[in-house]
């Protein structure tokens, strides 16, 4: 359970949550594991096998605290509010910032800005764990290129410009990338990002692991209120969650890369995990995809210090407070967007 921006989630599996007097209580096994006052509370998110009563339910809706129901893994279900919130009037002005080109390029750049930062991150500690080896002064080049594109987002006037450093730095992330991995098994050699379908091991895994990551992420979006299809960066495409892909933008290099790294580096994944399609398509196992599944949610699991925030969160909560946080900003009551900045 953990108590964030007035958002209470409870992820304790067999858990109660249940109405006394004026508190939100939530026990396990008749034991109670927290009370909150109903007022000090905007929201509740419940992930999995979490019942609340139906009196804490009219409660919520009649004090405007809206319900989320998540699966285990973070898969949004439904919402429960009553029948005046918040909501509509938060889409709407979501709405017509995404019109904005002004309002949409400044949450951009935010996005952007941790983005690279988390990207330069990732080399930079690899840099440090495997300073001896070859890869050593390309990483230093390629840390160098980034912190060269961070300095130019603040210049950057138009989406259009933003797009363009963003492309700089992901053709210099992913040309890189291979310096990360270790193994020395020909399979997981990177030479570079394809998709639609993923045509190798490393690709295949990446693009498991963002999709897992967008699922997070349109979940979290979800339970805030916001349209996950509506994006700042990502445009209006039929079928696209383009707010949710732009959020995950900064999350990837710590939520996903780094997952996607260790898992060949410890030997976890093998060439045997996946297969290839007479198409060409590559393809994650059975197996290796429960593989996947449980080292996700273990990362998941792991704390992380949130700089904005000052104290360490549960790294699977940063996709639902990093949509709180963007929702509190487009209603107002932050100056900006603060984009989740991993050291």
């Amino acid at each position: 359970m953990k108590k964030l921006l007035n958002t209470l989630f409870v992820t304790l599996q067999g858990a109660s949550v249940v109405k006394e007097g004026e508190n939100v209580v939530v026990r396990e096994e008749g034991e109670v594991r927290l009370r909150v006052p109903v007022h000090g509370l905007g929201g509740l998110v419940c992930f999995g096998q979490v019942w609340c009563s139906p009196a804490l339910l009219y409660l919520c809706a009649e004090r405007g605290v809206g319900v989320s129901f998540l699966s285990e893994n973070g898969k949004f279900l439904a919402r429960v509010a009553g029948p005046v919130c918040g909501n509509v009037l938060l889409r709407r002005e979501h709405y017509r910032w995404a019109d904005d080109p002004g309002r949409s390029a400044d949450v951009a750049r935010n996005i952007l800005t941790g983005k690279l930062a988390n990207a330069r991150n990732v080399l930079m500690r690899a840099r440090r764990d495997h300073g001896d080896k070859t890869y050593e002064a390309a990483l230093a080049k390629a840390c160098g290129r980034l912190e060269d594109c961070l300095t130019r987002l603040p210049g950057a006037d138009s989406l259009d410009v933003l797009r363009g450093i963003e492309g700089e730095g992901a053709n210099v992330y992913f040309g890189i990338f291979d310096a990360l991995i270790t193994s020395k098994d020909p399979a997981f050699v990177f030479g570079g990002r394809n998709r639609r379908p993923p045509l190798d091991p490393v690709n295949c895994l990446l693009s498991f692991l963002y999709t897992l990551l967008t699922h997070d992420v349109r979940s979290a979006l979800e339970g805030v209120g916001l349209d996950p299809a509506v994006g700042f960066l990502h445009r209006d495409r039929p079928g696209r969650p383009g707010l949710a892909l732009d959020l995950m933008e900064e999350l990837r290099p710590v939520l996903a890369d780094r997952v996607a790294v260790s898992l060949i580096n410890l030997g976890q994944l093998k060439a045997r995990d996946f297969r290839q399609l007479e198409s060409g398509a590559v393809l994650l196992s059975d197996d290796g995809r429960k593989e996947v599944l449980v080292a996700y949610q273990k990362r998941k699991q792991e704390d992380l210090m949130h700089p904005f925030l000052k104290e360490r969160i549960p790294a699977g909560l940063l996709c639902h407070v990093q949509a709180l946080l963007l929702a509190r900003h487009i209603r107002g009551d932050l100056d900006g967007y603060p984009a989740f900045l991993w050291k």
